[in-house]
């Protein structure tokens, strides 16, 4: 009798960032994204777990009435990573964890 398949999780680095879904909408539009561009979320995921702090082009945080994000209690500053085709994914980091709040398949009307 062969093992049931089972998707090992990948692990983590002791310097890395954990990454994890702060809403439904950010888990179905996780789900959307990989299904159209898995190699570009990949990279997003290497950078998001790496280095999800810097700013440069791809990374960077949020301006205007985007720029903080309430949530349980604090405040916390959103940021984007972009990825092709207008694709978005907006999160904000919190004691080592990158919190994914919205990810979009195309560019969000709030940002045009």
């Amino acid at each position: 009798m062969s093992p049931k398949k089972e998707t090992v999780p990948r692990p983590l680095r002791r310097t890395e960032h954990e990454i994890v879904f702060g809403t439904t909408n950010a888990r179905k539009g996780w789900t959307d994204v990989l299904a159209v561009q898995r190699n570009a979320v990949v990279e997003a995921w290497e950078r998001l777990t790496k280095d999800p702090l810097s700013n440069d082009q791809t990374c960077h945080g949020m301006k205007g009435d985007l720029e903080f994000l309430p949530r349980k209690g604090s405040t916390h500053r959103r940021r984007q990573y972009e990825l092709s085709n207008g694709a978005r994914i907006w999160f904000y980091v919190h004691d080592g964890t990158v919190v994914l709040i919205d990810v979009h398949t195309h560019h969000p009307n709030a940002t045009k």
